[in-house]
């Protein structure tokens, strides 16, 4: 009797192997669980990026845009990015990205800090007006790179032909005329400036080294219409392996400075921060100047000049950088709403008012009160 009941307990255990195999055959077929990729096997991006041999003479060779280069199709590995707030360029559109090699991940120092770039790092930089007469359409101007060599920044700038087909390294810095319709129907005409190296080194230096501006966590802790959806920004980055994770979740971040329904306030800490802290900072151009204006400095408004004595009025009727509750007493205003080069500011990037600017800022300093003794 045992003997019948060992056999049978065989013949049912060799049956449920038989399923047990099966299935698992089965399931190592099944095209919704695919075996993951050994590392390495995945996609590498198509960039040509020596860095001995950078800068090249013609944009094309970096391989940066996949199809017709001034379609700004990305190829793989360069990633789209925007600043919550923007800096201004007599109203220029722009595109940016960032590529780095593989392996290379930035990392996070402080929100208001520049990301800590490795060699090989390319920020790329396009500008271009929409509209532009006689014909309506787009023109992209320059093309402008910062990468990362033997642990500081270098500058390239590549200028488009008209053809629109390539765009040619250039430094020396030049004028081009374009006339457009912007976003409001209103037609505009300017001397384009293409920056020159020295041009360049002046806004994007601390200490003499060249530097980048915008690429700060404050600066992108926002989502970005990503083609695959919408997403964070340094969620993306470190997706994407272009950052290290580890980064704190409650950063202190800017808001976008067009955005009416932000605080008025934050609204203008936000602008000043991405258009002129670079310069009036510890390092920077105007570094004698008393304002600094990084976002986490002007929470106090002594650094955003309110109340401020300057050493040196344009007029004598400006009384302060920042007279609470009078622009005509205000020389932040008076020069911000200039296009006299010995005046205006910013120094360089724009050669035509920022009306919208001078509009927030004169609404920002006429409701501060009580008036400057």
């Amino acid at each position: 009797m045992r003997n019948v009941r060992s056999a049978q307990v065989t013949k049912v255990l060799g049956a449920v192997l038989i399923i047990v195999a099966a299935f698992g055959a089965c399931r190592k077929d099944d095209p919704e669980s695919p075996t993951p990729e050994p590392p390495g096997t995945g996609p590498t991006s198509p960039v040509v990026f020596d860095i001995n041999a950078v800068p090249y003479a013609q944009l094309s060779t970096y391989n940066f845009f996949q199809g017709p280069m001034a379609d700004q199709q990305p190829s793989y590995g360069v990633l789209p990015f925007e600043p919550i707030s923007t800096l201004f360029t007599d109203y220029a559109k722009k595109k940016r990205f960032v590529w780095m090699p593989s392996g290379v991940k930035a990392q996070y120092a402080a929100d208001g800090a520049l990301l800590d770039f490795a060699d090989g790092t390319v920020l790329i930089k396009n500008f271009y007006y929409d509209n532009v007469q006689p014909g309506g359409d787009r023109r992209i101007i320059e093309t402008r790179l910062m990468f990362r060599r033997n642990g500081a920044w270098e500058f390239a700038d590549y200028v488009w032909n008209a053809e629109q087909t390539e765009a040619t390294f250039d430094l020396v810095g030049s004028n081009t005329a374009v006339e457009w319709v912007d976003d409001n129907s209103v037609a505009r005409s300017i001397d384009y400036r293409i920056p020159s190296h020295a041009e360049c080194a002046t806004c994007h230096k601390s200490y003499s080294q060249p530097v980048p501006i915008g690429t700060k966590p404050q600066n992108l802790n926002g989502d970005f219409a990503y083609e695959d959806g919408s997403m964070n920004q340094l969620a993306k980055w470190e997706l994407m392996g272009y950052l290290e994770s580890g980064f704190p979740s409650g950063i202190n971040t800017v808001v976008d400075y067009h955005d009416v329904t932000q605080d008025l306030e934050m609204r203008v800490r936000s602008y000043v921060d991405i258009n002129c802290a670079h310069c009036h900072a510890d390092g920077g151009h105007c570094d004698y100047r008393p304002m600094r204006f990084a976002f986490g400095a002007t929470i106090d408004p002594v650094n955003l000049g309110v109340c401020v004595e300057p050493d040196d009025p344009i007029d004598p009727s400006q009384t302060h950088i920042v007279s609470r509750g009078n622009t005509a007493r205000s020389m932040m205003y008076y020069r911000i709403n200039s296009n006299d080069e010995a005046v205006r500011m910013p120094l360089f990037g724009r050669t035509i008012i920022h009306e919208e600017a001078v509009d927030m800022i004169g609404e920002w300093i006429d409701g501060l009160s009580p008036p400057c003794p």
